[in-house]
């Protein structure tokens, strides 16, 4: 794999050497098993479908390039209403909800996504799969609702603790499917992960196995293997002086714009209502990493990672970890896969100069669960096509007649997982919900102690064209 000119060619799509029998709604009533290598075969066509990119974007650099630098704000209109949960350990997750003030049924399927390495509900590729997703039956779209977990710190959402996320960091995507379980208990949801999202996702999925709360998920360019995919981005020069360099330049400033939060540690003061207390020793590290990281000059991710992540990129007991290869191999959700109890659909492009590495049989997957297709273009997170006969040069995507051919297979996957599937486990159901006696909601009898939220003041109305990115920030990644 990696970055090569490409031309309009079918994806190879890779089943399970043995795949699932999934239990599926049938016509008429009733449910039965269906094989998950037929179901894909009947329910998602588009991934038949050729990926023909113009003249002007045919490899991965320059795919991967526009998704970068394009003009996006004048297509796939979305706005959202903001909810902050407050977590058990200090820290905020900002859930960005669409569409708002809509009234849905009780069991209206909700998508739950998980963006890219310092994205949010703002980036265009989101957009791309929420705008049809959401948009009314009566419009043409699947009439579904949606969440973005944006992340800590990304999107405008406040750091209130000594504590970012990464690639191995599945805490905070457990605790808002458990909110959105408590608060639409009736509703499936449905996964749908991109980049470093997606790899949070399997990692979710695997951990989870039968009583995952997502019934499935969709997840487009994984980076599945981090050392393997580190080391590949690192040992070429566009990898390196751009990609590696531009990702972690984007660290470095979602960590200059949460400095108050993290340049000092406060004095230690445990919530009243919570039996988790802070870790003042982590408190410490991570505060360090902080300064060490904001000294660096122009570092590669590898760099930002040994220096900030593997202190800042989750918590006890897993965190701090040793190296960045050390986060790497325990972040990784290439090994994990086999785990995967929930139907997957993993789409990677063979040219992504990015994630150079990805599944490329049924048995480096290892899941039967798990359908992996691969495009001969594309970039990453790119897929951009022509939606129409004119071939068109510029950056205003509103103009150029473009489309992103990932986004019907997602459309396609979803409403297979919400209209055709049956949810839930009879033998290994999600563990109950309760509100404790301090208003935390929480798993009972669950495993983590510090895991729990509660809604916190400060939503509001966000058109997801105009959240923009910060300043220095690169967009699509």
């Amino acid at each position: 794999m990696g970055s090569s000119f490409s031309s309009a060619t079918k994806p190879k799509i890779f089943y399970p050497p043995s795949p699932e029998e999934i239990l599926v709604k049938k016509p008429g009533g009733g449910v039965g098993p269906e094989s998950l290598s037929k179901l894909v075969e009947e329910h998602c066509p588009s991934l038949r479908k050729e990926f023909n990119p113009p003249w002007w974007l045919k490899s991965g650099h320059l795919q991967t390039l526009f998704s970068v630098a394009g003009d996006f704000t004048n297509v796939d209109k979305v706005v959202y209403a903001r909810t902050y949960l407050r977590l058990m350990d200090g820290g905020t997750l900002g859930l960005d909800f669409t569409p708002p003030g809509s009234t849905f049924p009780d069991d209206a399927p909700i998508i739950v996504v998980c963006h890219g390495l310092t994205g949010g509900s703002y980036e265009a590729y989101v957009r791309a799969v929420l705008a049809p997703a959401c948009a009314p039956v009566s419009e043409g779209g699947l009439g579904y609702r949606a969440v973005v977990v944006n992340f800590r710190g990304c999107a405008g959402v406040p750091v209130t603790s000594k504590q970012l996320y990464s690639a191995g960091w599945t805490e905070d995507l457990r605790m808002a499917t458990i909110y959105l379980a408590h608060k639409y208990p009736r509703a499936p949801q449905l996964g749908l992960g991109f980049s470093l999202g997606a790899n949070v996702m399997v990692r979710y999925l695997a951990e989870e196995g039968e009583r995952s709360r997502l019934e499935s998920a969709c997840v487009l360019g994984n980076p599945w293997d981090l050392v393997k995919n580190n080391w590949a981005l690192e040992h070429t020069f566009l990898g390196k002086q751009i990609y590696s360099k531009g990702m972690a330049n984007n660290l470095v400033n979602v960590l200059k714009l949460h400095s108050k939060a993290l340049e000092k540690v406060d004095p230690p003061t445990p919530s009243p209502t919570s039996k988790y207390e802070p870790d003042s020793t982590q408190a410490s590290l991570v505060c360090a990493a902080y300064h060490a990281a904001l000294a660096l000059r122009s570092p590669p991710l590898s760099v930002f990672d040994n220096t900030f992540t593997r202190v800042g990129g989750g918590g006890p007991p897993v965190w701090p970890l040793a190296s960045a290869d050390a986060y790497y191999k325990h972040s990784s959700s290439h090994h994990v896969v086999p785990q995967v109890r929930k139907p997957l659909l993993a789409i990677n492009s063979t040219d992504d100069p990015v994630v150079v590495h990805a599944p490329t049989s049924p048995e480096e997957v290892g899941s039967g669960y798990t359908v992996v297709v691969l495009t001969d273009g594309g970039g990453h997170l790119g897929w951009f096509e022509p939606s129409s006969g004119q071939v068109l040069v510029g950056t205003d995507v509103s103009k150029l007649h473009l489309r992103r051919w990932m986004t019907k297979p997602a459309l396609e996957w979803l409403r297979l997982a919400a209209e055709v599937l049956v949810h839930g486990h009879p033998d290994h159901p999600p563990k109950d919900i309760i509100v404790d006696e301090n208003g935390w909601i929480r798993e009972v009898n669950g495993a983590r102690e510090g895991l729990g939220c509660r809604m916190v003041d400060g939503g509001d109305l966000i058109d997801g064209t105009e959240l923009k990115k910060e300043p220095g920030m690169l967009q699509g990644l």
